[in-house]
């Protein structure tokens, strides 16, 4: 998968321009606060999903303007494809080779990328939504519908948690609540399961990455952890037996609480180093490689699953690593076409775009 060109119109403080980027290493530098992260976030958008630092669409028009436009030409599938985005204040749209799309989630698993920020610390530094959400977000970018699967999660949970509000005062609400768990139950085994797959997948890869980085001194382990224990190699049709019968067993609880305590809307992903749990004993540092090492195995995965490699959006990644690590860094990102935004120009690449007030000079 490779970016061709993008241009954008009216996106944040960027002035109107189209860029042509090389298919391998793209250094974004200049000085804080002069857009090269606005560029990151402008071609991370085009994977249908939200703005990576949690910006409201409002905020991605220049100010004073009612809309953006953004378009990117790329090159997957062995073809040429196109993508234009409309985003306004209060309605986003798309249009995907000249067919238009009247949501952004339709367009999702077209053009796919990893992106890390320093934002994305929280990952470990933060509660398990943060990595529940880490999961979803790379499980949809090689599996569309799993997104659908999330959503029906979703508005399940949310009949079942107004009913259990509901039933402390009509009582004869209580037995409807049956229907409700083995909806639940089903959508939930088959997230569970494609979880499950999805972080073992996932675990060798951000192993060896890490090992790099760390230059073998420390050692990366992901455990997937949910409410009803481990799950090692259950089938669905076990997960969902598990599922209901949790359910089932707290339903006087989730009554007394007024919501579902547990589900896979309560599951997490531990992240250890050398055996410890990096969100408690971990230091900035290895917390930084290993949501890197994370980042960096999505995109393994995502390329042996496609058959693609997906791009990958690297926002001021580098500051914090020493020369060899960003070495090995760079060294591991060959073959791949790579956005890096650092504030140095003393990189060694020979593509360099530098950007000032917005613009690229």
């Amino acid at each position: 998968m490779v970016v061709k060109s993008f241009s954008y119109e009216n996106y944040r403080n960027l002035k109107d321009d189209e860029i042509i980027p090389s298919e391998g290493i793209n250094v974004i530098y200049g000085d804080n606060a002069q857009g090269k992260t606005n560029l990151i976030e402008c071609l991370w958008l085009f994977t249908g999903g939200r703005s990576f630092r949690g910006s409201k669409d409002s905020e991605l028009i220049t100010f004073g303007k009612k809309f953006s436009r953004t378009k990117l030409c790329f090159y997957s599938q062995e073809r040429e494809q196109k993508i234009e985005l409309l985003i306004q204040s209060k309605k986003r749209s798309a249009v995907l080779n000249n067919v238009p799309k009247n949501y952004l989630s339709q367009i999702v698993g077209s053009f796919c990328a990893v992106v890390f920020s320093p934002d994305h610390l929280t990952l470990i530094k933060k509660g398990p939504e943060e990595r529940r959400g880490f999961i979803d977000g790379a499980i949809c970018q090689i599996k569309p519908s799993y997104a659908a699967s999330l959503s029906r999660y979703k508005k399940i949970l949310n009949e079942r948690n107004s009913l259990l509000k509901d039933i402390p005062r009509h009582r004869e609400l209580e037995d409807t609540l049956d229907i409700w768990d083995n909806c639940l139950a089903d959508e939930g085994a088959s997230i569970a399961e494609e979880r499950y797959k999805y972080i073992k997948e996932l675990s060798g890869p951000a192993k060896g990455f890490y090992e790099g980085i760390s230059r073998g001194k420390e050692e990366l382990n992901l455990e997937y952890r949910t409410s009803y224990g481990g799950i090692d190699e259950m089938s669905r049709q076990q997960l969902r037996k598990i599922i209901l019968n949790s359910l089932i067993e707290k339903r006087k609880d989730d009554i007394y609480c007024g919501f579902t305590t547990s589900g896979i809307h309560r599951d997490d992903l531990t992240v250890k180093i050398n055996n410890k749990d990096a969100r408690s004993f971990g230091s900035q540092g290895q917390q930084r490689s290993a949501v890197l090492s994370l980042k960096l195995a999505e995109a393994a995965v995502s390329g042996s699953k496609k058959g693609e490699k997906p791009v990958i959006l690297l926002d001021d990644v580098l500051s914090e690593l020493d020369a060899s690590r960003q070495n090995y860094l760079l060294n591991k990102l060959e073959g791949l076409q790579v956005f890096i935004t650092c504030c140095e120009s003393e990189i060694d690449c020979e593509n360099k775009i530098y950007i000032k007030n917005g613009e690229i000079i």
